[in-house]
């Protein structure tokens, strides 16, 4: 077993699983939290996250297939796509892709899926399809205030890990998303955005 990466809230390694090579996100105890009410909070994030995965599969999104749960070590098997994560393709890749990656956010929003860490390093390019990785912060949730919160995590991604072509992106990322979500929906989730940018923006440290 390789360890890959350490994170805060899981690590994940490579490992197997029925001869194949698959992935284990295994949550990390958190000791300043109450042994009993930590236990219980990485159970829940676990059954909602492979609960997600398998609901987004459902909408007709890639993802993972999940292998394995197991609830006393807040642990979870599954597929390991051996893709590249979109942010880590040539420009033009990423620029031509940023339309589809805008439809599949779309779809999850629509169905009432706020992905909650919306990166290009959570898109998986393999064999011509982009798979969904990561629901460790996903929520059920139809509120036009959180689906903004997903599309301005992306947009800061594009504009921070993406600087030269943020524009273009951006531009198809929307234009996919809209074609999905609809034009009443999509200038409510837009002008939202708007909002927390304005938000950061103005914001004061005291």
């Amino acid at each position: 077993m390789k360890l890959l990466r350490k994170g805060a809230e899981a690590d994940i390694y490579l490992t197997m699983w029925d001869n194949s090579q698959a992935i284990l996100k295994v949550r990390n105890v958190k000791k300043y939290r109450n042994p009993i009410l930590d236990a219980k909070i990485r159970k829940q994030r676990t059954i909602k996250e492979s609960q997600t995965i398998s609901l987004v599969k459902s909408f007709g999104i890639s993802t993972p297939l999940v292998y394995y749960v197991n609830l006393k070590k807040s642990s979870i098997i599954m597929q390991e796509i051996p893709g590249k994560p979109v942010h880590d393709l040539p420009n033009s890749k990423i620029i031509e892709l940023s339309k589809e990656i805008g439809k599949i956010v779309g779809v999850m929003h629509k169905n009432g899926v706020m992905h909650g860490d919306l990166t290009t390093s959570n898109f998986i390019y393999y064999k011509n399809k982009i798979y969904v990785i990561d629901f460790g912060l996903s929520q059920n949730t139809i509120k036009s205030e959180d689906h903004a919160v997903d599309l301005r995590l992306i947009k800061e991604i594009l504009n921070s890990a993406h600087a030269q072509i943020m524009e273009h992106s951006w531009k198809n990322f929307l234009i996919g998303y809209k074609s999905i979500v609809g034009l009443a929906n999509y200038t409510k989730i837009t002008n939202l955005v708007s909002v927390i940018e304005s938000r950061g923006r103005y914001a004061t440290v005291i």
